[in-house]
């Protein structure tokens, strides 16, 4: 319900601002600035969690499957 909050903020915001006429559209700024920073500072974190896990898993050695090492004698 959190990831809706955003764009239904910047929704309200436009729809606000496009009902009034002359200074009372200052109103709906808050509403846009606040919707879409929360917005991008979603995007940025859920980039640096993405990177931040592409970092571990390109730093962590592959899995080895059972039965697949020269341990149990097979293999050449």
């Amino acid at each position: 319900m959190l990831a809706l909050s955003a764009p239904l903020l910047i929704l309200l915001g436009l729809l606000s601002m496009a009902s009034r006429r002359g200074n009372q559209r200052l109103e709906a700024v808050p509403a846009l600035l606040i919707g879409s920073g929360l917005l991008v500072s979603s995007g940025m974190r859920r980039a640096q969690r993405r990177r931040a896990l592409l970092e571990v898993l390109q730093q962590s050695p592959p899995p080895q499957l059972p039965g697949s090492g020269r341990a149990n004698g097979v293999g050449g």
